[in-house]
């Protein structure tokens, strides 16, 4: 992490290729990043990969618990909502997403989403 300081403040300039925490699951990994006191993932999904089989057995829930405000940056990643409700995030969407959903890849290209929400304790062994 680079640290530039200026008298008012201190500037932070971070890169997700120098993570200050690094999860692998089943096709995907999450990079974190400590910036300004939040929390900040990248969270890279394979084609393949599915909450409920690549995440549920870490988490130990129905469904995915964290709720999520991402934006996606490549790849589609479609989500079902426990209530039923479907819909695919495409490059460029922002969603947010609340507790009690399942999401996996479409398509043969990973799926990269930064997420400003929900992955502090997400596939976290506890």
């Amino acid at each position: 992490m680079e640290k530039a300081k200026n008298a008012a403040n201190m500037a932070e300039l971070l890169n997700f290729d120098k993570a200050d925490e690094v999860r692998e699951f089943p096709k995907g990994r999450l990079e974190l990043i400590n910036v300004g006191g939040a929390i900040i993932g990248r969270g890279i999904f394979e084609p393949g990969w599915r909450w409920s089989t690549s995440v549920q057995p870490i988490a130990q829930t129905h469904s995915c618990e964290a709720p999520h405000f991402q934006y996606h940056v490549s790849g589609v990643l479609r989500i079902k909502m426990d209530d039923g409700t479907e819909f695919d995030c495409n490059p460029g969407d922002v969603s947010l997403l609340p507790s009690g959903h399942d999401a996996w890849t479409i398509g043969d290209e990973p799926a990269v989403v930064i997420d400003f929400q929900g992955m502090i304790d997400y596939a976290k062994n506890l």
